[in-house]
């Protein structure tokens, strides 16, 4: 079948624009994809210490998020059938397999942060 890819029928290549894995790549590092499993990675979270957790985004965004995520396997949603309603969110095995590559990204950003940001104001300078 056209535009189908599999491990059976070839490799995935992240540079064949026509492969699936680059909407893997866009879904795990969009904005907030990083944030929650970072928050999660701690175990599972209500929506409201979730968005707390992560700062910023509004409670559309993360839902629409959540279930972007959720849809890829990453997170399951738990609810608790309690009153008033709880829903639970956790890292699956695959959404935990994330945890180690996010964290190494979220490292390098945190210690590059200032000289990109140095690198920003010297290049505005040399433009303006």
């Amino acid at each position: 079948m056209a535009g189908i890819f599999s491990s059976s029928d070839r490799a995935f290549d992240i540079m064949d624009p026509h492969c699936p894995s680059r909407t893997v790549l866009r879904h795990v590092t969009d904005r907030w994809t990083p944030l929650i499993v970072t928050s999660l990675e701690a175990g599972p979270l209500r929506f409201s210490q979730l968005r707390e957790s992560i700062g910023g985004v509004t409670p559309k965004v993360l839902t629409q998020t959540l279930r972007s995520m959720e849809r890829d396997g990453l997170v399951t949603r738990r609810p608790s059938g309690t009153v008033p309603p709880r829903v639970d969110y956790e890292l699956t095995e695959l959404g935990k397999s994330l945890a180690d590559p996010i964290d190494a990204l979220r490292r390098w950003a945190e210690g590059s942060a200032e000289a990109i940001i140095r690198s920003r104001a010297e290049h505005d300078v040399l433009e303006a």
